[in-house]
C-alpha cells in the first residue's frame, strides 16, 4: 500500500552501472568485499568474546564497532549485489525507508563510537593512573548507550524527514541504495525545509565526532612528545595509530571498504589480539590433530576387524589376529 502522501508504492534502484558487460565482474568484486567484511568482523567478534583478557574498554568498543560494520554492510550490500544480476532492482516504499533508517542509524552510531574510542585512547595515554576508574564498565556502558541513542535519534530525523515528502510518478532512484539526496530528487513538492533539516543533522553528526577526535589526538600527541623514553613514545604511537588509520579510511570509502578494513586494522596491528589469535589457532590445531588421530585409530580398528572376519569366513583354523597399534584382538 502506498503512503497517503504519495502515489509511489515501490522504487527502482538504478545501481552502479547500466553496462551489461560490467555487471558480473562488479558482482564478484563486491561479493568478495562483502565476504571479507563478514568473515573479518565475525572473526573479530568471536575472538574478543572468547578471550577474557580482551574484555577491556578498548576491546569493548572494538567489539561494538565490528557489530556495527557487519550490520550496516549487510543492510546495503546484498541489495546492491541483486542489482547486478536482476533486470529491474525494485524495492518497496516501506523497504526503502527501512533501509534508509538502518543505514543512517549504523553510520551515525559508528561516527560517535569512533569518537568514544578516541576518548578512550586519550584517557589510556594521558591519564593511565585513573584509567580503570575513568573507563569503568558503567562509564563504558553509558558511552555506548549515548552512541546508540544519538544514532537512533539521527536516523529517526532523517527517515521522518524523507517520509514527509510527496512522491508522484517518478520512482527511479539514481543510486544503488535508498540514500537521502537521491530520494529527495524524486519529491513533487518543495524540499527547502527538508534540506535545511538534513544540513543541520549532518553538520552535527560530522562536526561533533570530528572535534572530539581531533582534540583527543592533539592531547595524545602532546602527551607523547613529553614522553622521554623512546620505548614509551613508540608504544603510545602503536596504541593509537590503528585508530587514526580508521579515521582516515572513513573519508576514503565509507560504505563498502571501511567495514572490511576495520577488523584488519584494529586486530592485526595489536599485540593482544595477535596473542589471542595465536592461542585459538593452536587450540584448533590441537583439536584437529586429536580428531585425525582418533579417525586413524578407528580406521585401523575397522581394518583389523575386516581381516579377522575375512579369515574366519575363509575357515582358516587357529586364526588369532593382534593389532599392535590399537591393542585390538579378534578371531
Amino acid at each position: 500500500m502506498a503512503p497517503r502522501n504519495s502515489s509511489v508504492i515501490e522504487f527502482i534502484l538504478a545501481g552502479l552501472t547500466d553496462q551489461p558487460g560490467l555487471r558480473i565482474p562488479l558482482f564478484f568484486l563486491f561479493l568478495d568485499f562483502y565476504l571479507v567484511t563478514v568473515l573479518g568482523n565475525l572473526g573479530l567478534i568471536m575472538l574478543i568474546a572468547l578471550n577474557s583478557h580482551l574484555h577491556t574498554p578498548m576491546y569493548f568498543f572494538l567489539f561494538n564497532l565490528a557489530i556495527i560494520d557487519l550490520s550496516y554492510s549487510t543492510t546495503i550490500t546484498p541489495k546492491m549485489l541483486m542489482s547486478f544480476i536482476s533486470k529491474k532492482n525494485k524495492i518497496m516504499h516501506a523497504g526503502c525507508m527501512t533501509q534508509l533508517f538502518f543505514f543512517c542509524f549504523f553510520v551515525i552510531s559508528e561516527s560517535f563510537l569512533i569518537s568514544a574510542m578516541a576518548y578512550d585512547r586519550y584517557v589510556a595515554i594521558c591519564n593511565p593512573l585513573v584509567y580503570t576508574v575513568t573507563m569503568s564498565p558503567q562509564v563504558c556502558s553509558l558511552l555506548l548507550f549515548g552512541v546508540y541513542f544519538i544514532g537512533f535519534a539521527g536516523a529517526m530525523i532523517h527517515t521522518g524527514n524523507i517520509m514527509s515528502l510527496t512522491f508522484c510518478s517518478n520512482n527511479l532512484i539514481n543510486h544503488f541504495m535508498c540514500d537521502i539526496f537521491p530520494i529527495l530528487e524524486l519529491s513533487c513538492n518543495s524540499t527547502g525545509t527538508n534540506e535545511l533539516v538534513i544540513f543541520i543533522t549532518v553538520a552535527t553528526v560530522i562536526c561533533i565526532p570530528t572535534v572530539i577526535i581531533f582534540i583527543s589526538y592533539a592531547l595524545i600527541l602532546s602527551s607523547i612528545l613529553h614522553i622521554r623514553s623512546t620505548e614509551g613514545s613508540s608504544k603510545a604511537f602503536h596504541t593509537c595509530s590503528s585508530h587514526m588509520i580508521v579515521v582516515e579510511s572513513v573519508l576514503l570509502f565509507y560504505t563498502i571498504v571501511v567495514p572490511m578494513l576495520n577488523p584488519l586494522i584494529y586486530s592485526l596491528r595489536n599485540k593482544d589480539v595477535k596473542i589471542a589469535l595465536k592461542e585459538n589457532l593452536e587450540q584448533t590445531n590441537t583439536v584437529l590433530r586429536e580428531e585425525q588421530f582418533l579417525w586413524k585409530k578407528k580406521k585401523d580398528t575397522s581394518y583389523c576387524l575386516f581381516v579377522s572376519v575375512f579369515l574366519i569366513r575363509s575357515q582358516i583354523p587357529g586364526v588369532f589376529l593382534y593389532c599392535k597399534k590399537v591393542n585390538f584382538k579378534s578371531f
